[in-house]
């Protein structure tokens, strides 16, 4: 082989590499269904267009946004949008919300108790200890009435001295999101989030369980500058295709259970 057509071929070689690479998505997200949701109803029309995927899971609620901030990973999927709003103005991050998908609720878990009326004086609660999803679990405590919040402050950043009426004297114990499934034997009663229920493999015990308002619905996050690019529309038409709604409807996945976000409510009607 002449020294031309060598030359020529490692050319080409190179050219199919950045090429790959060009269409290789990095996902983030935290330990639950989400990362699991992206690869069975999201991935596989992409990977039809040429796209491959690494996957990153993050301990916590903290690393995924500040990974897409820093480019380690391209989108991840993870959060409610309130949560990715409060937490790119504290950070000063460029992070945008690009379309809302079928998300676990919140839920109440007991050993002790069946239901919300056998709740008895005096029970130690485990909440959320970051202040967007200690506030979301205050409202749902609110709703079932175990609990009442002052009427002059945003319940939207409510916290344990925004209590206005505790009659059941309720002893709350702040806890990581993540590690509050297992306080689950330990208390009374505990507020999970429904990724790290379905973790922990409880999500089907809970005695009671949040219906969602719409920015508390799950998102797929990128970076803003990254918004008109081709991989997020391709991303954004994915979600909103047919391929994607039968695999959320498959009686046989966990995601059949959860709440669909009002775009898809009004497609599938």
């Amino acid at each position: 082989m002449t020294k031309l057509k060598v030359g020529a071929l490692f050319s080409a070689l190179l050219l199919l590499v950045a090429s790959a690479d060009a269409q290789k998505i990095v996902v983030g997200g935290s330990p639950g269904p989400y990362i699991d949701l992206f690869k069975q109803a999201i991935a596989p029309a992409l990977e039809k267009k040429g796209y491959t995927f690494e996957y990153k899971e993050f301990s916590d609620y903290v690393q995924p946004n500040l990974a897409l901030n820093n480019k380690a990973i391209d989108v991840n999927i993870f959060q409610h949008s309130v949560y990715l709003a409060k937490f790119s103005a504290d950070k000063g991050l460029s992070l945008s919300p690009l379309i809302s998908v079928p998300t676990a609720a919140l839920g109440l878990y007991s050993k002790k108790y069946k239901s919300v009326a056998e709740i008895k004086d005096g029970s130690v609660v485990t909440i959320p200890n970051d202040a967007t999803n200690l506030a979301r679990a205050l409202r749902y405590l609110q709703t079932v009435g175990l609990i009442t919040i002052k009427p002059d402050i945003d319940a939207a950043k409510a916290s344990e001295k925004d209590i206005a009426q505790n009659p059941k004297k309720l002893k709350f114990k702040p806890v990581e999101a993540a590690g509050i499934p297992r306080t689950v034997d330990s208390v009374d009663l505990a507020v999970a989030n429904g990724n790290y229920a379905i973790s922990a493999g409880i999500y089907a015990g809970a005695i009671d369980r949040e219906t969602l308002s719409e920015d508390y619905i799950n998102v797929i996050a990128v970076r803003t500058e990254d918004f008109d690019k081709q991989f997020v529309k391709d991303i954004k038409a994915s979600v909103e295709s047919e391929e994607f709604r039968k695999v959320i409807d498959d009686k046989s996945k966990i995601y059949k259970d959860f709440q669909k976000p009002q775009w898809l409510l009004n497609k599938t009607k």
